[in-house]
């Protein structure tokens, strides 16, 4: 594969897997705006974060199957059109109620950028090279954040909120363009996969027993949630309790969404000398670590706006290890159910990060402890999981390697 063909197919998977970012963090800073235009609170406009997040996961489940069955470029198409109309929907949306339902057709659609560049990685690139791609595209991810803030908190002030979905609307139909010219096939349609509801939920059930799937799809799952309790909490923390303006909290936020560039890259060379598994777990004991730093300090009051920013891009550099890590193990077992696989994983991940939102909205009291605290617990559980599943899996190998020896 040349460079410059290697660099387009990274684009465009990277711009598929950029979707749900986008959407989520362009219109963070409209969040006070927001609440004053449709005449709300700020924890009803967290709602529609939420509902983006469950739409996301519901949506992945739909669309494993589909892309197994019937392709990858199909169910692309009909998720993106579905996206863009929703979209516009935001834009002329005129009650909080209504914002929600949008969002939540508008995960719907856009979800299929998550689980189908997953399952075109693993279609085009051989498994040795999956958690180095994965690190890759993660750049291009962990790119949009700094990016779509700051370009929503000018479009907010200069223009309005509404601007913000007719943006990502037109963004996505460039998309398709690309998608229909560039995009490899992947996997062909597998015709002999049902879609009947007992044989899909037979399909998922025979990938979550897969153990290596099961332990990292939870370890990733629930670790990498900690940022939606950072995406849902940061608007009310800067904005309002630390009073920044729109365009200042973009760029905080592009400041913190660098913290996960660096190890992202940082991800290929480490890779070289120690196992992911290895990775994984130095990165989770460094987030539980800051965690309860930064549960204590809120606590007691001891932080001011710069020294938060700083604990937030300490814990978020840890994202830039696991997230891919993490990916690359539990895709690893599989070829034929990739989509499945990746659906699982995905919807997993999304349906944390909507309860994780959804408990900083519930805990809101105008304080910063609701957004550190559930980004601590979601450390510590990852750690856990991690730890007790190793065990189990090496437990596992121990007996497999006595019964080969004793047949």
């Amino acid at each position: 594969m040349s460079k410059k063909h290697y660099f387009i197919l990274i684009m465009i998977l990277g711009s598929l897997a950029t979707i749900s970012p986008f959407s989520i963090d362009m219109y963070l800073p409209g969040f006070p705006a927001i609440a004053e235009d449709l005449h709300t609170s700020i924890a009803n406009v967290q709602l529609s974060l939420t509902a983006y997040l469950v739409g996301i996961s519901v949506g992945q489940l739909i669309y494993g199957p589909l892309l197994d069955r019937f392709g990858r470029k199909n169910p692309l198409y009909v998720g993106l059109s579905l996206y863009t109309l929703a979209s516009l929907g935001c834009a002329m949306t005129t009650s909080v109620e209504a914002l929600i339902v949008m969002r939540f057709l508008q995960a719907l659609g856009g979800c299929v950028g998550i689980v189908a560049s997953q399952a075109l990685v693993r279609d085009i690139f051989p498994v040795e090279k999956i958690a180095q791609v994965l690190s890759t595209i993660m750049l291009v991810i962990a790119i949009s954040p700094m990016i779509a803030p700051t370009v929503g908190g000018y479009l907010t002030s200069v223009l309005s909120w509404h601007w913000v979905f007719v943006i990502l609307a037109a963004i996505t139909a460039i998309m398709l363009l690309g998608i229909r010219y560039k995009l490899p096939s992947g996997s062909p349609p597998d015709t002999s996969l049902s879609l009947r509801p007992k044989s899909v939920i037979n399909n998922f059930l025979s990938v979550i027993k897969q153990p290596t799937f099961l332990i990292y799809a939870l370890v990733g799952g629930i670790a990498t949630s900690a940022p939606f309790a950072y995406i849902a909490g940061s608007a009310d923390v800067f904005m309002n309790l630390y009073k920044v303006s729109e365009q200042e909290y973009g760029w905080i936020f592009a400041f913190l969404a660098f913290a996960m560039i660096g190890p992202t890259q940082l991800n290929h060379i480490l890779l070289r000398r120690f196992k992911s598994e290895q990775l994984i777990a130095t990165a989770l004991i460094g987030q539980v670590i800051i965690g309860a730093i930064m549960i204590t300090g809120v606590s007691y009051n001891l932080f001011g706006k710069y020294e938060l920013i700083g604990l937030l891009f300490l814990f978020l550099t840890g994202q830039g290890i696991i997230n891919p890590n993490t990916s690359a193990l539990s895709l690893a077992p599989f070829a034929r159910q990739a989509g499945t696989a990746a659906a699982l994983m995905g919807s997993f991940r999304m349906a944390m990060g909507g309860l994780v939102s959804a408990g900083v909205s519930v805990m809101h009291n105008n304080t910063a402890f609701p957004m550190v605290l559930m980004m601590a617990l979601c450390a510590f559980c990852g750690l856990g999981i991690l730890l007790s599943g190793t065990r189990m899996l090496l437990h596992a190998d121990q007996n497999s390697s006595e019964s080969s020896m004793a047949a």
